[in-house]
């Protein structure tokens, strides 16, 4: 029986995002917060995946090192984009149920992570980001950029939306390809 990774509560966080449509939905400072934190979330998995590549217990796959480096690379400059924009706007991100829920689910995929000799680590490193992925472009369609009132905010949710589906693109190829390899 495979049990759930504690670090998918941050996916089931995001996932709890689109009830919030149904409601009022989440505030532009509310929606900063989460942002922030879901981009914070995976450059830190992405360091941890970088940082094995250097260690004695080292990822197997090349192609896993470079995604981490990838995701490091873009969600950095997701996140400096929406510090500059907040900064212009003058607007302090809030935190929030989902965005703390997100941070804690992150601490937990890490300390998940850190356990794993380098075949089961690069499986659930994937693993986990296709649907991490998945849930960041749904919250994205169904809460945050339809609850974002500020035009700014909702044109950089717009414009960084086609990365996450090329993220989620490269983690499922790789997914797959993890899977043929044994690997």
């Amino acid at each position: 029986m495979r049990l759930i990774n504690p670090g998918w509560c941050g996916i089931l966080a995001l996932v709890s995002i689109a009830g919030w449509a149904q409601n009022a939905g989440p505030t532009d400072p509310q929606i900063a917060a989460i942002v922030v934190t879901a981009n914070q979330v995976d450059i830190d998995a992405g360091k941890l995946a970088e940082s094995r590549s250097k260690s004695k217990s080292k990822s197997k796959s090349t192609d896993v090192k470079a995604f981490a480096q990838q995701m490091i690379t873009d969600h950095s400059a997701v996140n400096k984009s929406a510090a500059d924009l907040l900064h212009k706007l003058n607007v302090t991100p809030e935190e929030n149920a989902t965005s703390q829920s997100l941070k804690s689910g992150g601490d937990a995929n890490l300390a998940a992570l850190r356990k794993l000799d380098a075949h089961a680590f690069d499986r659930a490193y994937i693993d986990h980001e296709v649907a991490y992925h998945e849930s960041v472009l749904d919250a994205l369609d169904k809460s945050l950029i339809p609850n974002a009132k500020n035009e700014e905010l909702k044109a950089l949710l717009v414009k960084v939306r086609p990365a996450f589906v090329a993220h989620l693109e490269h983690a499922r190829h790789l997914q797959a390809s993890l899977g043929k390899s044994g690997g």
